[in-house]
């Protein structure tokens, strides 16, 4: 079970892979695109991609077991995800991927912030300290 708790960096790391492959290769989609038919067209994508693995690895029967809570807050989360990815695209037609994504990944310092808040996990000088390394960095890659 220690490798298996351990995963998550593997997960982590290529979450960070495939978001930079996403930038590159929606700024180079976007190019002569409405930046909305763009996010519309790429969520169709991984809606089609996320309900085949759901339905390859014979999860589907779990959608019965899904309470009201889960369902509120998924949604919640989907429309969020739906607001950052419009922005995001609208940005990246407008602005350079290496200034867009900075800012966008500065997202970091807002979860910090928002998990301190209302998930209650500890603000330690470690994290602080990160946080403040994170809006440096930023600002030294945009400006």
């Amino acid at each position: 079970m220690e490798n298996s708790s351990n995963l998550w960096w593997i997960y982590a790391l290529l979450s960070a892979f495939f978001a930079a492959l996403t930038t590159i290769f929606a700024k180079i989609g976007i190019e002569n695109i409405d930046a909305n038919l763009a996010t519309a067209l790429r969520t169709v994508v991984i809606v089609l991609m996320a309900w085949g693995i759901v339905l390859a690895q014979g999860n589907l029967s779990q959608l019965a077991t899904v309470s009201s809570r889960t369902l509120i807050f998924l949604v919640i989360s989907g429309i969020a995800t739906g607001c950052s990815w419009i922005f995001y695209f609208q940005a990246l037609q407008l602005g350079k991927a290496a200034q867009v994504a900075p800012i966008d990944k500065s997202s970091v310092v807002m979860v910090i912030l928002f998990s301190t808040i209302f998930l209650h996990e500890p603000l330690t000088l470690k994290v602080i300290l990160g946080g403040c390394l994170i809006v440096l960095g930023t600002l030294v890659l945009v400006l």
